[in-house]
């Protein structure tokens, strides 16, 4: 019998995303038991199912009452059970009919007009950032680190020109999404926060949000007297909506909308330069944008990982599971899934159909999934403008993670 990999511990991640023991995990135990011990002074847990396979990750992710995303949140860690109910309030840590009444209230702001709008915009911004980073280069031996020049700054002033956060204030969101999604990795969230114990607090824990839901009551509040087009007005102005809810918004937003680009961004252009027939394919257009972008998000998935929590027994790939326990699908397994995609270890920036998971499925479908996609479109189609030639100058350096697909320096020769 095969063993079983480990696939949990974040600090794998680093050196790159173990496809290899998705292969594994997928051909011989596609529902497998994962053992959660302590990892960098995070307490262990119970373990989980690891869910590898594409059919079984659709079939969980569209199973809502099956595989509940509120009875324990949809991180793999178990949150503080004082802390839960404050986190189930997040549409993310919610399950229909609840989850379906926020998602309609937000979906009123986040619309395909309003986004779209932003095009021209985020267009602008690709165009001055590469050509800052060619300049860069030019003085440091033709290299330059696109994450730090160009990838980080996209994503962020792009969703706080949608959110319509003040310029001033800007870095801020970087520094929330840092704290929550790099919480796992010294570099990202800094020191640890310890409670009385000598215990990590979860960045996710309402001690660790309180400035973060400050500044959205205070955003939210100049919004009234100071109406804009932009996401936050929207909110601030619907009376269906509570405080509590416009915070959790805010919070949702900030950091889910800021790190899904913020990781596929260079993600995708590291996999142009290590493929540079690709690349050439798509400059000179017969590869097209559209399935591009698509290929390259089955290629590197921002999101690694989400979990959802039995609600009753039930049956998984024949293995038995009971109410109550975690079940982990594998969002970038899934991706690679030889039984859905033909040849998944080669890029084929052409490829249909492409139903790859990046942005999950079912209910929780990422809702900012339209403005990403555009983000990244215009992204690569001034990339191919400003750098004719993409070449690795290092390896990359990547986010201590399972929950993120990180890339925190991506150093490339752009001549």
């Amino acid at each position: 019998m095969t063993s079983v990999p480990d696939v949990f511990d974040p600090r794998q991640y680093a050196a790159g995303v173990p496809y290899d023991a998705y292969r594994v995990l997928r051909d011989h135990h596609p529902v497998a038991r994962q053992d959660e011990p302590e990892v960098l002074g995070w307490p262990a847990g119970p373990g989980f199912w690891a869910v590898t396979r594409h059919a079984d990750v659709v079939r969980v992710l569209k199973d809502s009452a099956t595989y509940s995303s509120y009875i324990g949140a949809t991180q793999i860690r178990d949150p503080d059970p004082e802390d839960l109910p404050f986190i189930r309030r997040m549409m993310l840590n919610q399950d229909p009919p609840g989850h379906g009444r926020l998602r309609r209230l937000v979906s009123r702001a986040f619309t395909p007009r309003r986004v779209d709008r932003f095009e021209r915009v985020a267009q602008e911004r690709a165009r001055t950032l590469l050509t800052h980073a060619v300049e860069a280069a030019r003085t440091a031996d033709g290299t330059v680190d696109l994450v730090g020049a160009v990838t980080d700054d996209y994503a962020l002033l792009n969703l706080a020109d949608l959110l319509g956060v003040p310029e001033a204030d800007r870095k801020l969101l970087l520094h929330w999404t840092q704290r929550v999604i790099g919480y796992q990795d010294p570099d990202e969230a800094g020191p640890q926060v310890l409670d009385g114990q000598g215990r990590p607090v979860n960045p996710r824990s309402p001690a660790m949000l309180r400035d973060m839901f400050a500044y959205a009551r205070q955003l939210a509040a100049h919004k009234r007297r100071f109406p804009d087009d932009d996401v936050m007005t929207t909110l601030a102005h619907d009376a269906e909506l509570a405080d509590s809810e416009l915070e959790m918004f805010f919070f949702l937003l900030t950091v889910a909308g800021n790190d899904t680009v913020r990781s596929a961004a260079p993600g995708g252009l590291l996999a142009l330069a290590e493929h540079p027939e690709s690349y050439e394919r798509m400059r000179t257009g017969e590869a097209e944008l559209p399935s591009a972008v698509d290929e390259l998000l089955r290629w590197h998935p921002p999101v690694l990982t989400f979990r959802r929590t039995a609600a009753a027994d039930t049956e998984l790939a024949g293995r038995r599971i009971r109410a109550g326990d975690k079940v982990v699908v594998f969002h970038a397994s899934a991706n690679r899934d030889e039984r859905v995609f033909t040849d998944p270890d080669r890029l084929d920036l052409s490829r249909a159909p492409n139903p790859h998971v990046s942005f999950g499925d079912g209910p929780h479908v990422c809702l900012g999934a339209h403005f990403a996609r555009l983000q990244l479109r215009v992204l690569y189609r001034e990339a191919m403008r400003a750098l004719p030639v993409l070449r690795p100058a290092g390896p990359p350096e990547r986010l201590v993670s399972n929950f993120i697909n990180g890339i925190k320096s991506l150093p490339m020769h752009v001549t």
